[in-house]
């Protein structure tokens, strides 16, 4: 059995870590990160085969104890079915990593796929914390991620309904981040920049310059919490949101991130 990392996020936060997305790419990632930190794990996800192979990995790997809840996020009743599968639980980490994202022009988009987004990215994030936060709150200490995008940080043709949720994300974790750090509990917004998930493989047709590995990004920001409410993991990441964001005036932002969109399937 491989040995576990020293680290703090126990002994910050809480024994057990959920990650919401987490059967494959990024959510798996952090999974992994949460699992060698000594972590026992909730992981959720619609695809229940691919959260098993995985719970018995990383159980194996790294014999922390693991929960898996097939679940579908998009659903309005899986946060109660949600909170009474940790109830009682010491839950010290939440990580948001799903997400729907409706690729090409929006005039082509199909209705469902639309709403789909918004009941995913938005109504989904919501429903977690309201289901979670007051349980970390009462216990004085947690951590929360929402997974956010720098498509967020304007306008992203192509991408425009998933880019416009992402945004919606920065903001809520933002203003919370403010709101509970009072009482012991750190909320954080991840805008990462492209990854070579299988997610992105299905909708883009080339890599960027920049991209780091899904391991990379989950650790990065997990090293990130408690350093404000925003992690942008990877230098050319951070330099891109200060150029899209500060440096360029709007039209010129909107343009540059639409010449990598365009390539969108």
């Amino acid at each position: 059995m491989p040995r576990r990392r020293v680290d703090s996020l126990t002994t910050r936060y809480g024994k057990w870590a959920l990650v919401a997305g987490a059967s494959e790419g990024l959510g798996a990632a952090f999974a992994a990160q949460l699992a060698e930190r000594g972590m026992h794990l909730v992981l959720v996800a619609r695809r229940g085969p691919l959260l098993a192979e995985l719970g018995e990995r990383l159980a194996a790997e790294y014999g922390v104890r693991i929960r898996c809840l097939a679940l579908d996020l998009a659903d309005p009743e899986f946060a109660g079915e949600l909170a009474d599968a940790v109830a009682g639980l010491d839950l010290g980490v939440v990580i948001y990593n799903a997400a729907h994202v409706p690729a090409g022009p929006f005039l082509d988009a199909e209705d469902d796929a639309l709403e789909r987004a918004v009941d995913v990215n938005v109504r989904g994030p919501l429903r977690l914390l309201r289901a979670l936060l007051s349980g970390m709150r009462d216990r004085g200490r947690g951590a929360v991620v929402l997974m956010s995008s720098l498509s967020g940080l304007q306008g992203a043709p192509h991408v425009s309904v998933y880019a416009a949720t992402k945004a919606f994300n920065i903001i809520l974790a933002e203003g919370l981040w403010y709101e509970l750090r009072a009482h012991g509990v750190e909320v954080a917004v991840c805008c990462a920049g492209a990854m070579r998930t299988p997610g992105y493989a299905r909708s883009f047709d080339r890599d960027v310059r920049g991209m780091l590995s899904p391991d990379e990004a989950a650790r990065r920001t997990l090293d990130g919490l408690g350093r404000g409410p925003r992690v942008i993991p990877g230098l050319i990441n951070r330099i891109s949101a200060q150029l899209m964001g500060r440096l360029l005036p709007r039209r010129a932002a909107i343009r540059l991130i639409a010449r990598s969109t365009k390539h969108v399937s």
